[in-house]
């Protein structure tokens, strides 16, 4: 336990003061939510209204997918793993600490704008806090354990920013974050449900905003939970110590069950 404490008290601060991650966990999505808040607000009044949910999802998209898979994969490159299995560490810690440390740089640029936001863009706060904190939660594991599973699958840095551009463009497009959900048409809805944006932006709606959710908001949150347990799971069970290890212990492509959540969630609204 105490080296699980400094591995991750080491992680965390190189959240900071590495120059790329404190770009996507602070710099970047806190600047896009200055951007979005004096510029779509005023072209976009109601905006306003999902300012805080949109901001916070927007936040744990781009610190997951784009903070966490690259140096998941320069370390396994590098050799960084294999001295780390010799001193005993174990994958879980290797996998799980990014993802802990993420997050809880996430609650702080969270909590920044879900303060700031009613100061600066006169945004309504969430009417369930509790509600707001448990899909921050989900929302936060799902994306961090899908961060970590690309990670884990991508054989180079270059695959990295393919499958993680994959998750995070479409979420931006058809997400929620921009446009409601029910503007999509039929099929690009169903595939928008296969994204944790969608479900997080449902999930806000309905439990946490005050607002009408487009489908089940619990089914959403739960949809989320399991996305993030499979995620896990799978990148432990995916894990290679080393780039010249290739005894793996199932294909890469196996990581595709981790949309099995949100496809059981489609398949049970129709």
């Amino acid at each position: 336990m105490k080296a699980f404490i400094h591995h991750f008290e080491y992680e965390f601060r190189t959240g900071i003061r590495n120059k790329q991650l404190l770009l996507m966990n602070y710099l970047f999505p806190l600047g896009f939510y200055l951007m979005m808040g004096f510029v779509m607000a005023s072209i976009n009044p109601p905006f306003r209204e999902d300012i805080i949910p949109a901001m916070v999802v927007f936040a744990v998209l781009a610190a997951a997918f784009l903070g966490i898979p690259d140096p998941l994969v320069n370390a396994r490159e590098k050799g960084i793993y294999r001295s780390y299995k010799i001193n005993g560490v174990p994958a879980t810690s290797i996998l799980i600490i990014p993802a802990l440390t993420t997050m809880l740089h996430l609650i702080i640029v969270a909590t920044i704008m879900t303060i700031s936001a009613p100061l600066l863009f006169n945004a309504p706060l969430p009417q369930s806090w509790l509600s707001f904190v448990l899909t921050f939660i989900a929302l936060a594991f799902a994306c961090t354990g899908m961060a970590v599973l690309i990670g884990v699958v991508s054989p180079n840095s270059r695959m990295t920013v393919l499958w993680s551009q994959l998750v995070f463009v479409p979420s931006m497009l058809l997400g929620g974050l921009m446009f409601p959900y029910s503007m999509l048409p039929g099929v690009a809805g169903k595939i928008a449900q296969l994204l944790p944006a969608t479900q997080a932006m449902n999930a806000f709606n309905g439990l946490a905003m005050g607002k009408v959710a487009d489908f089940s908001p619990w089914g959403s949150v739960l949809s989320l939970l399991v996305c993030g347990l499979l995620a896990f799971a799978l990148s432990v069970y995916l894990f290679s110590w080393d780039r010249r290890n290739t005894d793996r212990r199932g294909h890469p492509l196996l990581a595709l069950l981790v949309l099995l959540p949100y496809v059981a969630g489609i398949l049970a609204a129709l």
